[in-house]
């Protein structure tokens, strides 16, 4: 699978009054063609400096950011043009032009680059067929909803026949259910066109529903970086489990009891393994909180137990949970 972006020991320091801030904190990860891949961190975290990086719209401190093989940083600035060419964004703003129809908005990229009218014009009618909106096409800005409005977006960043979308909070200032239909809408177009999408979000249930991999930011530094449904399943990083798992708000009845966390995906979520345990061993265990969610179309959950003070019965519980399959992990008081 050949790789779009390889970022290597990527750093970017800022220096304002004498004073320095290091946002990205030596990262270093590949992006693979036709794959969307998500980059997720809670607010200030780095993630969209990371992202500006990827077309040079912030220039790395040190680090190398290879965009099909090139350097960024040692393009020229005909050569940078043209490479921008290659990568749309959409933003959670939208970012259209309130005075201009649906259609002069598709078609302004296009105008930019200096395709004939005629030209563009069948282009972005084309590209308004792709998100759906063909109908709105004379229409302005101000009477679209905001879902269609990002629909606008993406069929302007589709009109330029780019080989990568960068998505910058896109569906952040959306609803859950237009959220839903703009993932999906970017799920289709990534399948028909096999185009890399990069998603930027601090919102897990987006990267769940529609990523392959992703890369989790912390501070300015990667805290994990994998397959989607590896990462839910078993989060190494104490930034990665903050976004998978809910926060524990219980402790253990006495000190000695111990809470555990189970976690186990479509294969097992319709075993009743908790009467299992019962049934098996004859111990018993108190749920205190349980999820389940569906990543890539397949069942994850987990679930908070409380287990008995005796350490014998502990350890059969434990291990009766791992020979099934379940990945069973301590849970600090303080999660």
């Amino acid at each position: 699978m050949s790789k779009v972006f390889e970022l290597k020991n990527v750093s970017k320091t800022y220096r304002n009054d004498g004073q320095e801030f290091e946002a990205l904190k030596n990262i270093s990860l590949d992006i693979n063609e036709g794959e969307i891949f998500g980059i997720i961190g809670m607010s200030g975290a780095g993630k969209s400096t990371l992202v500006r990086t990827l077309n040079r719209i912030e220039e790395v401190t040190s680090g190398t950011v290879e965009f099909l093989g090139s350097d960024l940083a040692a393009l020229r600035p005909a050569e940078l043009r043209k490479v921008r060419h290659s990568i749309s964004m959409i933003f959670q703003s939208f970012n259209l032009l309130s005075q201009r129809t649906v259609i002069e908005n598709v078609e302004q990229p296009l105008k930019i680059a200096g395709v004939p009218r005629a030209q563009r014009r069948q282009k972005a009618l084309e590209m308004l067929k792709v998100v759906g909106l063909e109908e709105k096409a004379k229409v302005y800005p101000a009477r679209l909803s905001g879902g269609q409005k990002q629909r606008v977006a993406i069929a302007r960043a589709l009109a330029a026949d780019p080989k990568v979308l960068l998505c910058d909070e896109a569906t952040s200032a959306l609803d859950p259910k237009i959220t839903g239909e703009i993932l999906d809408l970017l799920k289709e177009i990534n399948a028909e066109r096999k185009l890399t999408i990069i998603i930027i979000t601090h919102e897990m249930s987006v990267v769940e529903k529609i990523c392959d991999r992703v890369a989790i930011i912390d501070k300015g530094e990667l805290a994990e970086l994998g397959d989607v449904r590896e990462v839910f399943s078993n989060p190494v990083s104490n930034a990665a489990k903050k976004l998978v798992f809910p926060a524990n708000p219980f402790a253990p009845t006495n000190e000695n009891q111990k809470l555990v966390r189970i976690v186990f995906d479509g294969t097992k979520s319709s075993e009743p393994f908790i009467a299992n345990l019962v049934e098996k061993t004859g111990k018993k265990v108190n749920i205190l909180s349980a999820n389940t969610r569906s990543v890539g179309g397949i069942g994850y959950g987990q679930m908070v137990v409380e287990l008995p003070s005796s350490k014998e019965d502990q350890d059969i519980i434990v291990d009766f949970f791992k020979k099934n399959g379940l990945t069973v992990t301590e849970v600090e008081i303080n999660e």
